[in-house]
């Protein structure tokens, strides 16, 4: 039978945990107003590209804010010190937006537009459209800061926002089916035909975009300095 110190341990101990939860969904809530701002910003932009260019270079947008236990994972595997401080100064991508656009001029122009807005910062970039990865792999990743004002003042909040086109984005959606599959551990004879399709992708992009420019003229297509 429990005694009143018994009751009065599980009190506070339940309280800590209250506590704790409602920080933590305070910490994510931040990243979720973060990449809201980020989804407003393209989405201003693709509205006002089809009614003054009738043109959209945004095919699809979409976005996630990690989850507690997803979180959690990487603040292990990283071996990070398990404060919010700590997880803010160390992980960009907890909120992330990714944008699928037609042509790999798409990706630039867009990175391009949004960069150059007042109130953003751009603190990395990779481009693994110019340098793809090893396996094929082809994205331009940026972590982008923008701020969000609360109730209690500005918050500067990192946001990574992944380009791709079309073929990108369907060989990235293939390649992570596979490595969960096999429980990232591949069979070399898919890894093989994984770079095979990323080659014929990225060739595919190419014919697309010359086929676009002959329609519609050169666009620009490149990254600015940060």
């Amino acid at each position: 039978m429990a005694t009143p110190a018994d009751d009065a341990s599980l009190n506070v101990w339940a309280a800590q945990l209250r506590a704790l939860r409602d920080q933590t969904e305070r910490f994510l809530r931040e990243y979720r107003f973060g990449m809201q701002e980020i989804e407003t910003k393209l989405s201003i932009l693709r509205e006002e590209f089809e009614h003054t260019h009738s043109y959209n270079p945004i095919e699809h947008v979409s976005s996630r804010v990690k989850s507690p236990d997803s979180l959690v994972e990487k603040v292990e595997r990283k071996g990070i010190e398990p404060n919010f401080d700590a997880i803010r100064e160390r992980i960009t991508d907890i909120a992330g937006v990714r944008v699928t656009c037609s042509f790999v001029s798409d990706v630039y122009r867009l990175f391009d537009l949004l960069a150059r807005q007042d109130d953003i910062t751009v603190r990395e970039v990779k481009d693994y459209i110019a340098e793809p990865k090893p396996n094929g792999y082809q994205s331009l990743h940026a972590i982008i800061e923008v701020p969000v004002f609360l109730s209690t003042g500005r918050v500067d909040v990192p946001v990574e926002v992944q380009f791709r086109t079309i073929a990108m984005d369907f060989w990235a959606s293939l390649e992570h089916k596979i490595y969960y599959k096999y429980d990232s551990q591949v069979p070399e004879r898919l890894l093989a035909e994984l770079k095979d399709a990323a080659d014929s992708a990225a060739e595919l992009d190419h014919r697309m975009e010359r086929l676009h420019r002959e329609l519609h003229g050169p666009r620009a297509a490149k990254v600015v300095a940060v």
